[in-house]
């Protein structure tokens, strides 16, 4: 996905189908990279990895078990995600 208002509506969008907490464990920093490992009150982990220029993100990936928070959340777990 590319571009500000891309990446706005997909935020509006996963942020407005559940309360999603992320507590930040802990941060690493090695040049222009940064990895984030966080968990949520509920029990999910995951981390996310970006790449920072100019002090604005220019790269970002993130891993965490989506069948899981789509269960704890008790949403339905869309057509795309199952293959």
């Amino acid at each position: 996905m590319h571009g500000r208002e891309a990446i706005a509506t997909l935020f509006r969008t996963e942020f407005a189908r559940a309360t999603m907490v992320c507590e930040v464990e802990q941060i690493l920093e090695y040049g222009e990279w940064a990895a984030m490992e966080w968990r949520d009150p509920l029990g999910l982990r995951g981390c996310g990895f970006f790449r920072v220029r100019d002090g604005r993100i220019v790269f970002q990936r993130g891993y965490f078990d989506q069948l899981s928070f789509f269960r704890q959340h008790g949403l339905a777990v869309p057509d795309h995600c199952l293959g």
